[in-house]
């Protein structure tokens, strides 16, 4: 009896695909290996972001200029480690925090003597904002004196120095918010220096205070400067930096002593990136050593009706103090105010310098008087007693 063989297909009861797709069987019949829960995640999230690693690696890992492997050419991302470390600190602390005059000085000492590793935390938050401006002064500093303001990077210039001023403000504010008497005192003195400033002086004093006077409003509006509307726009300013420097490129240096067949440019990764881990893991020992070592302490509580003996602001302000009692408050308010207007405007000023005039390098020499003025009056702020 002539029967004739059923293929496997048959056999089975499932008939072969007529399109040539082999669906869930091989060309033979056979089944393909399963996917992977791996290859189905890399797959779903391929579908959304469509993006390869080669794309990723042309956006990452861009020629970065042979001068940024000294370290300290790389000041610039130095600010923005600590900037995380006190975004992450402050929010420890305000978990504990209290801001208003009658439980601020306690919420402080609760913290500071009885939270667990909170005199630590509040250590690396202080230590981190100390160094943060200290950084961002040597920053500024390095791109006065290296010219790297001139055109076109004017602007990028304006927003650095609308950090620095950010970042003073926030030192302003966070010292302020411990209520230690000379903290009062020195907030207090700022206000009334914001009064001397002509037209807008007493608008300026209200905005800080919340009053006339320091009131049971002011530490809520210093913690809300300080936690927030600071922060916030520093994170702003920090990406506008980022997005132009993305854009400009970082100014390329050379040096006299340097091969001529020296290689002008290195990768991203894994080199710079290398760099900057190392530069962040000395950071987070050096905070951790100076939070150890040399402890943040707490003085006595603010006291409205005793004015302490000598009111000292917090370092960074030395320069100002000294100003501010080298003449009389308007004149010394209003020759402030325009020195910060000259640091604003000065690779425009330093332009006009090299085009029309013969001292092209002006702006070392005066950058190096500059730089000697705001040393001295730091120390001979420091060393006195009043």
């Amino acid at each position: 009896m002539n029967v004739k063989e059923q293929s496997t297909g048959e056999r089975s009861g499932v008939s072969p695909p007529v399109d040539g797709t082999a669906n869930s069987f091989g060309a033979t019949g056979g089944l393909t290996p399963p996917r992977s829960p791996g290859s189905s995640i890399k797959r779903w999230f391929a579908e959304r972001l469509p993006i390869t690693g080669v794309q990723l690696e042309e956006l990452t890992n861009e020629p970065v200029p042979a001068h940024l492997r000294h370290w300290w050419f790389c000041l610039g991302g130095t600010p923005a480690y600590l900037f995380v470390v006190q975004i992450v600190t402050g929010i420890l602390l305000a978990f504990y925090y209290q801001p208003s005059p009658q439980t601020a000085y306690q919420s402080i000492d609760t913290i500071t003597n009885q939270v667990a590793f909170g005199w630590y935390i509040r250590g690396m938050h202080k230590w981190a904002a100390t160094l943060m401006i200290a950084a961002i002064i040597l920053h500024q500093m390095r791109v006065y004196f290296t010219g790297a303001y001139r055109q076109p990077r004017e602007i990028n210039w304006m927003v650095g120095m609308c950090l620095l001023l950010c970042t003073l403000i926030v030192g302003f504010t966070g010292y302020s918010l411990v209520f230690e008497q000379l903290s009062f005192w020195g907030a207090t003195v700022a206000a009334n220096i914001c009064d001397t400033v002509p037209y807008f002086g007493v608008f300026a004093k209200r905005m800080l205070l919340a009053g006339d006077s320091y009131n049971d409003n002011t530490l809520s509006r210093f913690f809300i400067l300080h936690a927030a509307v600071l922060p916030g726009l520093m994170i702003l300013l920090i990406g506008i930096h980022v997005a132009i420097l993305r854009l400009q490129g970082v100014s390329e240096l050379r040096f006299e002593n340097e091969p001529a067949d020296a290689p002008k440019h290195f990768d991203f990764f894994p080199d710079h990136f290398y760099t900057e881990l190392i530069i962040g893991l000395t950071l987070m020992i050096l905070l951790s050593v100076l939070a150890t070592v040399l402890p943040v302490t707490l003085g006595p509580k603010a006291d409205p009706l005793t004015t302490p003996e000598v009111i000292k602001p917090e370092w960074w302000f030395y320069v100002s103090f000294r100003w501010l009692k080298l003449f009389s408050g308007t004149f010394a308010v209003l020759s402030s105010g325009f020195i910060v207007f000259v640091m604003f405007v000065w690779p425009f000023i330093d332009g006009w310098i090299r085009k029309r005039t013969r001292f092209s390098e002006a702006s070392v020499w005066i950058g190096i008087v500059g730089v000697f003025l705001l040393v001295g009056l730091t120390v001979w702020e420091a060393i006195v007693e009043h």
